[in-house]
């Protein structure tokens, strides 16, 4: 999250969120209150014309985020955007103050739609305004914004297909070549709090010069990636999270999960020695699993060409072992939970793990492949030529 540093010397900035109940005002509303330095007031369809004006009387920073995008009739475009605008500077000039204005607009407000003529319509009241009163005002045309708390089944598809997928319902896609300009809520919130920390000019507007990182992505694509997560509660797979987009998407998915599926097993593999279980599984990093071994059992005794593999004892003792497979000398590392120690398991040594404990010994594992039966690049060699496996 980006620092909040002091706007004022006496160390308090108050903040005026319009449509603080909707999307974009929950998820700055929840950024900002993190900082004792910030007073936080929140205006929604609950609040009267009154309070608005109280507290513009004491705010430094108004971030203007109300607004109509979905109404029932198209006239309520102009009511809703342009209409509740010109309240805001009515309100402000009644003030005497003189606060940051800064504006969620829309990248609609360059084409000639009801809503795009309507948000266009407030920029250049605001415009005006700013150039009548000196009172500095900043303007972001926000593209498609996705993440948490977006209201499904609305005016996001984003939303839509994360609700609808995660609660097993249908999806419809009227064409799966249509791209879309994705930005995530987080980004925006940033973008937000960057430009409260500037120092603005007086008598000046600012327009986003520097747009907010998007991602182009089709509805197939989108679609597609979202099934993916809706699978890895059966499939373990999870996407490669160096990619910044897919980590968004996958917060955002995750949160219209129902909470009756936050909890879920992995399928569990029971013999003599103890059980096992794969947890996470991955292309970009291979799979994570975990074993619970009984005392005096031995695992392994195997080795690995190309795979490599990291081995942590988190409960019990152990002994690892390891053979160089064409030589014979025996090197060995003790282990215990308590000690959170990793041992690295190179390619070209045979090695096994005997739980040397009294109790049951927990084992988590990491191998840099996903287990593929049919290229295991596993080779049974026991660590000791006469050792009996068990």
């Amino acid at each position: 999250m980006v620092q909040i540093p002091l706007l004022r010397s006496n160390n308090m900035t108050t903040v005026l969120i319009t449509g603080a109940n909707g999307f974009v005002g929950k998820n700055l509303s929840s950024h900002l209150a993190t900082n004792d330095n910030i007073k936080l007031l929140e205006y929604g369809t609950d609040n009267s014309p009154e309070e608005l004006l109280a507290w513009i009387e004491s705010a430094d920073v108004v971030f203007h985020l109300a607004g109509v995008n979905r109404p029932e009739d198209v006239g309520q475009f102009e009511e809703g955007n342009a209409g509740f605008t010109t309240v805001l500077i009515d309100a402000i000039r009644e003030s005497g103050s003189k606060p940051h204005v800064i504006v969620s607009s829309s990248i609609q407000a360059a084409f000639d739609n009801p809503y795009g003529v309507s948000k266009r319509h407030s920029e250049e009241i605001l415009t005006a305004f700013a150039q009548e009163t000196g009172t500095p005002v900043s303007v972001f045309r926000l593209k498609n914004i996705f993440g948490k708390w977006c209201r499904p089944n609305y005016n996001s598809v984003t939303a839509t297909f994360c609700h609808n997928i995660a609660n097993d319902l249908p999806i419809h896609i009227s064409d799966p070549d249509h791209e879309l300009d994705l930005v995530c809520i987080d980004d925006v919130v940033d973008a937000f709090i960057d430009r409260m920390n500037i120092k603005p000019t007086p008598d000046s507007v600012f327009v986003d010069p520097d747009p907010i990182p998007s991602r182009e992505i089709t509805l197939g694509d989108l679609a597609g990636r979202i099934q993916v997560f809706r699978n890895a509660q059966q499939t373990l797979e999870i996407p490669d999270f160096s990619n910044r987009f897919d980590q968004q998407l996958y917060a955002t998915y995750l949160s219209y999960v129902p909470n009756e599926r936050w909890e879920y097993g992995p399928e569990i593999r029971s013999d003599e020695r103890g059980n096992l279980a794969e947890l996470i599984k991955s292309t970009s990093f291979g799979q994570i699993f975990v074993s619970r071994t009984k005392p005096g059992i031995t695992r392994g005794n195997h080795y690995h060409h190309t795979k490599t593999e990291k081995f942590m004892v988190i409960a019990g003792e152990g002994l690892i072992r390891f053979r160089q497979i064409n030589e014979s000398e025996i090197l060995e590392i003790p282990v215990r939970g308590e000690d959170y120690r990793i041992v690295d398991i190179p390619p070209g040594y045979t090695h096994s793990i005997m739980n040397t404990g009294q109790s049951e010994m927990i084992t988590l594992f990491w191998a840099s492949e996903r287990f593929d039966p049919d290229r295991a690049d596993t080779y049974y060699l026991p660590v000791e030529l006469k050792e009996n496996v068990q």
